[in-house]
């Protein structure tokens, strides 16, 4: 079996895996970082959201193999101790109901709020439409991406 580094949250981890695992399940099963979730397997629903080089990725289709080189975060690597402002905004409004699809909407946000540090609430919607919440948060999502927004 193949063996990558890959640089995780700043770290360089050294994994074993054949080299069409998806990254969702390297991160998941070779690296205990939970926090991304499987949700449809075919990058439609955004829970499986991490950055790769800064940019929102679905980890579910993207192969360990292609990722030697690049950065990685994954919602655990956001901030050490929960403090992103996303993160913040998405306590503040209590955004969460069942909370599955959390951490990709989270890492989905914080990668729009790199690029579009002024959104108004079409510019949200736009860049959220990928994610898919079962419980219908969106307009809570909306509001907590408007609210880390200003306070970035």
């Amino acid at each position: 079996m193949p063996t990558y580094q890959l640089k995780i949250n700043g770290n360089t981890q050294t994994v074993q895996a054949d080299s069409d695992t998806p990254l969702m399940w390297v991160l998941r099963d070779n690296l205990n970082l939970v926090g991304t979730k499987y949700g449809c397997g075919i990058a439609q629903c955004g829970t499986c959201t991490v950055h790769v080089d800064g940019v929102a990725t679905r980890s579910c289709l993207l192969q360990v193999s292609q990722l030697q080189g690049m950065e990685i975060t994954t919602i655990e690597g956001l901030s050490e101790h929960g403090t992103h402002p996303v993160q913040e905004a998405w306590k503040e409004i209590d955004v969460p109901q069942c909370g599955y699809c959390q951490a990709g909407q989270i890492m989905t946000a914080a990668a729009f709020l790199k690029t579009n540090k002024n959104p108004n609430a079409s510019d949200i919607r736009t860049a959220m439409q990928g994610n898919i919440c079962r419980c219908a948060s969106y307009n809570s999502i909306e509001k907590a991406v408007m609210l880390a927004a200003k306070n970035s």
